[in-house]
């Protein structure tokens, strides 16, 4: 009976430790700052991921420049990627400072990888209104889905 005790709680114990030490669905971000920008306008990065996690993008971007993202992504295969949600954050306000007008803030677009294979997200900072200037920064994410 003790044998049969030992083993019970033996056989609990490593599959609470399995549980525990499985790995869920990962957050994973990329982020491209106004100087990366600047220094380069036609960003292009590639991240892997597993299939369930979930991919959070933030770009640069400064509204009262005339100039935005979209509000939605072009994805290559939609059922690898699929957009979630999309964000403008305004710049933060500190020591009690009120941020300065015309600052920069983020777009921020999140992203679930749905299965595996590979999709490319695509957005351009343009001015969007009717023959406004297109393309002024473009990002190209590489998409690979473990």
């Amino acid at each position: 009976m003790k044998v049969k005790a030992i083993m019970t709680v033996t056989a609990m114990t490593i599959a609470i430790f399995l549980f525990a030490c499985s790995s869920g669905p990962r957050q994973t971000a990329v982020e491209v700052s106004c100087a990366e920008f600047t220094n380069q306008k036609n960003v292009t990065k590639q991240v892997e991921v597993g299939a369930g996690d979930t991919l959070t993008v933030t770009l640069c971007s400064n509204p009262s420049t005339g100039f935005g993202w979209p509000e939605s992504a072009q994805i290559s295969d939609q059922a690898i990627v699929q957009q979630t949600d999309h964000k403008y954050v305004a710049p933060e306000a500190g020591n009690g400072v009120t941020p300065v007008t015309g600052a920069p803030g983020q777009e921020v677009w999140t992203f679930e990888a749905l299965k595996k294979g590979t999709s490319t997200i695509y957005v351009e900072y343009s001015r969007l209104w009717e023959g406004g200037e297109k393309g002024e920064w473009t990002f190209r994410l590489t998409v690979v889905v473990k």
